[in-house]
């Protein structure tokens, strides 16, 4: 089997090479090199040469306040040109596996939200996810579209590497207490990209849209304090007091881009579909801080 992989420089493309490497031929193709996403042309041009039976889009416009003043940009690497990818795949007759997120909802509400839930997002990033899922619908072409959340890695900057950074540098750090949702590791989400493909390959009636996070919820807040209390026990130098990590709200910390409170995903659909168990976040967070300390 012959793999596209777009993105494979990214925190969830480098996992990816990794994970796909048991499935099959990857040709990873990074914007430098024919898997330009803003640049169509070359970009279709890339497929049809390689012609893959698999094609995994883990290139995306993830700049969420930026993408407030380059609409654009935005809207052509994230709903554009993946409509074009999904046209292709299905003359192919390849499945496509492309990644969306949470900011395709509103954030209202406390209840996890399900693959069928309304959608309404906030910002330029959210609606140009929606539209790129949209178009990959209707293009007719056998796909995978997984929402995710929060997602981190060791490689590359990550919301652990900035807490630590600032509590070995401040007195008193201020993170948001009111957003909920699951972080969700790039390892974890490349794992579960190669099964859900080998399964769904076999069985194309597993195809659709999929909520993809870690198990479990916690807010900023809570999620940098569990960071921080971890590096203490390990003898971490810190200069930030355990009650100097103060909650504060969305409002008090304005952004370009408005983001959803509620960034519960239910993945029932998924592990019951897939007969998969998805770990709770703490135990992939954990992991990334016995990598990184």
């Amino acid at each position: 089997m012959k793999i596209l992989l777009l993105g494979p420089n990214g925190q969830l493309g480098w996992e990816l090479q990794r994970s796909l490497a048991v499935a099959g031929e990857v040709v990873a193709l990074d914007r430098h090199h024919g898997g330009d996403l803003a640049n169509a042309p070359a970009l279709l041009a890339a497929v049809q040469a390689v012609a893959p039976q698999v094609i995994v889009n883990a290139a995306a416009y993830t700049a969420v306040d930026k993408a407030e003043s380059e609409p654009a940009l935005a809207r052509q690497i994230n709903a554009d040109t993946p409509a074009l990818l999904a046209i292709e795949a299905r003359r192919l007759g390849a499945l496509m596996l492309h990644y969306s997120s949470d900011y395709v909802f509103d954030g209202s509400g406390s209840a996890p939200r399900d693959e069928d839930a309304p959608i309404a997002p906030l910002s330029v990033y959210g609606r140009t996810k929606a539209e790129g899922e949209d178009a990959i619908r209707a293009s007719g072409c056998q796909h995978l579209i997984l929402r995710t959340s929060w997602v981190y890695a060791a490689r590359g900057g990550n919301f652990a590497r900035t807490m630590l950074r600032l509590a070995a540098e401040r007195e008193q750090l201020k993170v948001i207490a009111d957003q909920i949702g699951a972080p969700t590791g790039a390892d974890l989400l490349a794992d579960l990209s190669v099964h859900m493909l080998r399964a769904t390959r076999a069985n194309p009636a597993l195809g659709g849209t999929y909520h993809a996070v870690a198990g479990g919820e916690t807010s900023w807040h809570a999620y940098a304090c569990h960071v921080i209390e971890f590096a203490r026990t390990r003898g971490v130098p810190l200069k930030v007091a355990a009650d100097q990590v103060l909650p504060i709200s969305t409002e008090q910390y304005p952004t370009p881009a408005r983001r959803p409170l509620n960034s519960r995903l239910s993945t029932a659909r998924l592990q019951q579909r897939f007969g998969l168990t998805l770990p709770p976040w703490q135990q992939g967070v954990t992991r990334l801080l016995n990598e990184i300390l």
